[in-house]
């Protein structure tokens, strides 16, 4: 059974539900416009994914898109650039879809819902102006999850901006945002409240693992769990799981000049070798990728697709039994994917295992890696 890092309790522990055969998951999508580093805790995800549907769990899944403009990293007024992005970057490197995939403008009832029960329950409070705060002093655990205990002020949860209903205001510098009527003044929540409001809606107000990366710990998750905790009274998501820093060429991929997947299938590079070499670094370490590693990637997935057509013309045999433990113990072990490529290298240079059965043990794990694998087949 898949046992993940949890990054509250800086434990590896069984992710499965108690008492259940389904794994409710949310995973913390893009908040501006879509890079490499987005798609890496998306990769998380649906390794997370895979890997439990091998053992027979029904995984329900559900991921954000920001579709506002609002905080760090918005766009200025992209509408469903984003969104539209991120759901064909994923497609590209055959993650599957989630169950749910709400944009926040979908979802603002629920936003204002939250928020009012927040206020209701002595979390937060509404000032003269129509914002909303939530109260930091109000939960003392915020911050042990990213080790930084009493680092918090008041942040805030719903932004005044006195705009008709339903129309977009262009701020001075340039970003175009819708506003909604709410109980305490029209306005527009604030980025951290729509990844509490989400998967409390779609998951229940107890869920089994939240997903995201690790430069959004501090303090966007420490909010979020801070905001669903206080509305749950619960610890409302289970386990908390976070991919490592993404870098490109030593820069950080998640600011600045975002370097997105479209750049690399322009370079003339299969899409799946981004995911290839993702896979190649633990998730939860820092990765720099650089064009070279990108390269390297990409002529390293044409050899493996080449050697299973190899093997395809042989005859089948039954998978290699004691390759396929030692690889499935590696998935099973904080997703050590870096041991599971290992391990079928491995078994590729094994003169003792039959072309066949090398065949039909590099298609099974294929199910969980999806590097498509067998996409040679009958053309060498």
């Amino acid at each position: 059974m898949l046992r993940l890092h949890d990054t509250l309790t800086r434990q590896v522990v069984p992710v499965a539900p108690d008492g259940s055969r389904i794994l409710r998951m949310y995973t913390c999508a893009a908040h501006g416009p879509v890079g490499l580093a987005d798609l890496r805790p998306a990769l998380l995800a649906d390794l997370v994914r895979r890997v439990a549907e091998r053992a027979g769990l029904r995984v329900l899944a559900c991921r954000n898109v920001s579709d506002l403009g609002n905080g760090e990293g918005g766009d200025g007024g992209r509408g469903d650039g984003a969104g539209a992005s991120l759901d064909a970057d994923t497609l590209a490197l055959n993650m599957r879809a989630p169950e749910h995939s709400p944009r926040t403008s979908e979802t603002m009832g629920l936003v204002i819902e939250l928020i009012g029960r927040l206020i209701e329950r002595g979390h937060a409070y509404a000032t003269p102006e129509g914002a909303v705060f939530f109260d930091a002093a109000s939960f003392p655990t915020y911050g042990e999850m990213s080790g930084k205990p009493g680092s918090a002020s008041d942040w805030p949860l719903w932004e005044p901006l006195p705009e008709p209903v339903g129309q977009r205001t262009r701020r001075a510098d340039g970003d175009a945002r819708a506003t909604w009527d709410a109980p305490w003044g029209r306005g527009l929540p604030a980025r951290d409240i729509e990844c509490s409001a989400t998967p409390l809606r779609f998951l229940g107000p107890r869920f089994d693992l939240y997903v995201g990366g690790t430069d959004l710990c501090f303090p966007h998750h420490e909010r979020a769990r801070a905001q669903s905790n206080a509305a749950t009274g619960q610890e409302a998501a289970a386990h908390w799981a976070h991919s490592g820093r993404l870098l490109f060429d030593g820069r950080p991929a998640d600011t600045g000049d975002v370097i997105p997947l479209s750049a690399v299938a322009a370079a003339g590079l299969d899409p799946l070798a981004v995911r290839l070499a993702l896979l190649e670094r633990h998730y939860r370490r820092p990765i720099d990728l650089t064009w070279d590693s990108l390269r390297a990637a990409d002529e390293e997935l044409r050899r493996l697709r080449r050697r299973v057509a190899e093997w395809a013309e042989s005859p089948s045999r039954p998978i290699d039994r004691a390759h396929a433990e030692r690889v499935q113990r590696a998935l099973d072990d904080d997703l050590d994917t870096p041991a599971v490529l290992r391990l079928l290298r491995d078994l590729e240079t094994d003169e003792s295992v039959a072309p066949g059965s090398k065949f039909e043990t590099f298609l099974h794990f294929d199910h969980v890696l999806a590097l498509d694998l067998p996409a040679d087949i009958g053309r060498i």
